[in-house]
């Protein structure tokens, strides 16, 4: 089988931990797209091979039956047709491939998939170990390896310090500890690269785009686990957005703007005259200028400079639209603006959508497009490609960075991420504008044929 020297380490293992009856548990973590769904449908087909003529059965299961345990079966299916057993191997119920009288049943993790009755007797694999809930692989998956002592693998890359994959992990090195038996494979994008260097570049470019301290890099290519909440940006980050540049006032030839518009919420525009700034949350517009160099054939990745920030209280979307429209078509004729069209946001970004065409590009917060968001933001500031102007002693710019300062974090089990000010701490309006600034920011490429910007 045609597997690198880190998958072999691991194959050989937990091949030896099956035909011996030792019940080993082991932890594999691989970088992303570092070979680790090859190794695990490798496994399969070697030990279905063993298994043919006296039977036996390996269960996988994986966080959702769609797409994760749809795509397994479908690259077990295509690696036994590499071996030779093209019209051989036969589909069961929908979700087991035989061979001979060996058996592969795949199954969903879900919290509501039923999975139980289920007997693993000769491999039990955990699929995106990370991602699968505690109290499930508990109760319905780990007893299906109870009755044969049967060796199980949790694969997976790491996220935070609460996964069940990191919970495993940490079992399996006090284990290491006291008898010396290998049960933790870690292999980061360093190691992979050795034996690949394609994949070496191309997680080289990933790191100088989003930065080696982004989660997505610590996690899926460092193999580092994120400690739970806390502080959105560190004082580092911050201090790296800090600019050289002045502020500006209006647009300049040949320069290139974009913007990114937080809308107040209408229910905290009620007894203005009751409520202070600090107390109420205001619609902020943020204004950068936009840079793209072409590196030779590359496409350089844009580059940001905040250059004026607009923001006002109490005032009925209404009555501010026309504002609004004249600071973006009049003030900088923006080339893309993003809204926040959340509730209220919705008919206001109508408007301007219908004024401002194409330019205007509307974003909904739900739990994935806010994680999402909170990514990129981290991308940009991480490779220094966010510049705040310089320090004016304005209201403005002194309430951006409190509010980055007080931003939080929280990530979540299904590797998404929330960022936000705690609104005893005040609001995350400039937060959030910028953040969507840096979104407008994605939709330019270089035209290459014509040498500018889109």
């Amino acid at each position: 089988m045609q597997l690198r020297p880190y998958q072999q380490e691991v194959a050989k293992a937990v091949v030896e931990s099956v035909i011996e009856k030792r019940g080993l548990t082991f932890s594999v973590e691989i970088a992303r797209q570092g070979g680790k769904n090859e190794l695990s449908a490798h496994l399969e087909v070697l030990l279905l091979t063993m298994f043919m003529a006296k039977g036996g059965t390996a269960v996988k299961c994986s966080p959702t039956f769609k797409p994760q345990t749809v795509i397994s079966m479908l690259r077990l299916k295509e690696r036994l047709d590499e071996y030779g057993f093209g019209g051989v191997w036969l589909t069961e119920l929908g979700y087991t491939i035989r061979l001979g009288n060996a058996r592969q049943v795949f199954l969903s993790a879900e919290e509501t998939a039923s999975v139980v009755g289920h007997t693993a007797d000769i491999l039990l694999e955990i699929d995106e170990s990370q991602d699968v809930n505690k109290d499930k692989y508990t109760k319905d998956f780990r007893p299906m390896a109870s009755a044969f002592n049967t060796t199980t693998v949790h694969y997976g890359t790491t996220w935070d310090d609460a996964t069940l994959l990191e919970e495993i992990k940490q079992t399996n090195l006090e284990l290491e500890k006291k008898d010396g038996v290998k049960r933790h494979f870690r292999f980061d994008w360093q190691e992979v690269g050795k034996h690949n260097p394609n994949y070496l570049a191309f997680v080289e470019s990933e790191r100088d785009r989003l930065g080696e301290n982004h989660p997505l890099f610590l996690t899926q290519y460092a193999l580092k686990p994120l400690r739970g909440g806390g502080g959105f940006l560190s004082r580092e980050q911050i201090a790296q957005m800090a600019g050289d540049h002045e502020k500006r006032k209006a647009k300049q030839k040949d320069k290139v703007y974009i913007a990114g518009i937080d809308l107040a919420g209408q229910e905290e525009q009620l007894d203005e005259l009751l409520l202070t700034r600090s107390s109420r949350d205001a619609t902020v517009i943020t204004i950068a200028e936009l840079s793209l160099r072409a590196e030779g054939e590359a496409i350089s990745l844009p580059k940001l400079k905040v250059v004026e920030h607009y923001s006002w209280v109490g005032e009925k979307h209404t009555t501010a639209l026309p504002r609004i429209l004249d600071i973006l078509r009049t003030t900088w004729n923006v080339n893309k603006v993003v809204v926040d069209a959340t509730g209220i946001g919705e008919p206001i970004a109508a408007y301007l959508k219908q004024a401002l065409g194409s330019k205007l590009i509307p974003f909904t917060f739900t739990q994935k497009s806010k994680s999402e968001l909170g990514f990129e933001f981290l991308a940009f500031i991480n490779s220094g490609r966010l510049k705040l102007y310089k320090q004016d002693g304005s209201d403005d710019y002194q309430e951006l960075i409190r509010q980055l300062e007080r931003a939080k974090s929280v990530y979540r089990p299904n590797q998404t991420l929330n960022f936000f000010v705690d609104p005893s701490e005040g609001h995350d309006d400039y937060l959030m504008s910028l953040a969507l600034l840096v979104w407008a920011a994605n939709d330019y490429k270089l035209r290459k044929a014509r040498g500018g910007i889109r």
